[in-house]
């Protein structure tokens, strides 16, 4: 039975071989967020997407068919499935710290024609990489993380920033990236507020530029924002941009920048597992299935929008809804995630719908942490 949604699934005609709960992946609709993203951004050369939100190499390669050559990530396990892709400029968007800083120079050291680059905050990281890259030889760029506002990560534009920046730019074992500013706390709904805010908070960071060119030090680069401040920082020159959950999009974001047009490229596949009681359903979509950081709905299920969540558990979701009588167990039901960037990370394998046909798979191959 088919609930009345304004979403049609026509790519998803064979569903029975389709195990629940599934994350379906359009690819279509990627293609059309892609050139959306490049059209905001006024060019591909101008976009350094972040594959944190969904770590599958085919769609990097998605990206790279539509000219796109830079990227994002924030693990080892990304970095390493972008240089599958033969990606030649990565960025590793983490402070490294512990035993990541040596893989990451020994991976700089092994692909010599991939322009690797990461982030310092404080000079205790910066001497230890410098270090590893002496003796390994490796060139890596390093850009100095500002904290804009956030206050996650990061120095504050000012005097300790500057003599940070100096000692990159004077270190005879890396190589100056530039600027990296992530504004990931702006999230004002309205685009005129959302532009103010990252006009006042990009002051500091406008003066810290003017200090940096009056003592003739160079910005190679200045990387700025996420998604949310994606079109913002693309009316400002000189800068790349960094959106990810733009390639496939979810109803949190979706609700929260109605500017953003971006399509929903990823719908939860579930179906009702139980009929408890009158008027509640039960669905096999459990925290293990659909990011539970988030309140609910963690899933705006589509045709029971309306539905009160009761309780969700680790492989179970109940609902209480007035559409109970016509559901039957078994029944399909699709979802879009309130948070698509953990959600993906649940699912090892998602489903992609393309041409009618529902038995073609990706991997999510960049989930893993420990890799040997």
């Amino acid at each position: 039975m088919a609930l009345s949604s304004d979403y049609e699934f026509p790519e998803l005609s064979q569903i029975e071989g389709v195990p629940s709960p599934s994350l379906v992946i359009f690819p279509e609709k990627i293609r059309a967020n892609i050139k959306l993203m490049i059209k905001i951004a006024a060019g591909p050369e101008r976009l350094r997407p972040h594959v944190k939100t969904h770590k599958m190499a085919e769609v990097v390669a998605l990206q790279q068919e539509q000219g796109v050559r830079k990227f994002k990530c924030a693990t080892l396990a990304e970095m390493r499935m972008l240089l599958t892709c033969r990606a030649n400029d990565i960025l590793l968007a983490m402070q490294p710290v512990g035993p990541i800083t040596e893989s990451l120079v020994q991976l700089s050291k092994e692909y010599p024609d991939t322009r690797f680059s990461t982030l310092v905050d404080n000079s205790e990281t910066l001497k230890t990489i410098e270090t590893l890259c002496d003796q390994s030889g490796a060139n890596l760029g390093i850009y100095l993380d500002i904290n804009c506002g956030m206050n996650r990560t990061g120095i504050v534009p000012g005097e300790a920033s500057k003599k940070l920046y100096q000692r990159i730019h004077q270190s005879k074992s890396v190589i100056l990236g530039g600027l990296h500013v992530y504004d990931g706390h702006i999230r004002d709904s309205n685009i005129g507020d959302r532009a103010e805010h990252c006009r006042c908070d990009w002051g500091a960071v406008d003066a810290f530029i003017d200090s940096l060119e009056e003592s003739a030090f160079p910005i190679p680069n200045i990387i700025a924002g996420g998604s949310p401040t994606f079109p913002v920082h693309a009316r400002r020159e000189g800068v790349d941009l960094s959106p990810g959950t733009t390639l496939l999009w979810d109803f949190g974001y979706g609700d929260a920048f109605p500017d953003l047009p971006f399509q929903h490229a990823a719908f939860l596949l579930t179906r009702v597992l139980s009929k408890p009681s009158e008027n509640l359903v039960c669905l096999d979509i459990g925290h293990k299935s659909v990011a539970a950081e988030m309140p609910h709905p963690r899933v705006r299920l589509l045709g029971l929008e309306d539905a009160a969540f009761v309780s969700q558990s680790e492989e179970h979701l109940v609902i209480e809804t007035d559409k109970a009588a016509i559901l039957s167990v078994g029944d399909v039901i699709y979802g879009i995630p309130r948070h698509i960037c953990p959600t993906v990370a649940l699912h090892n394998k998602v489903v992609v719908a393309t041409e009618g046909k529902s038995n073609i798979y990706w991997e999510v191959v960049a989930r893993d942490r420990i890799l040997d």
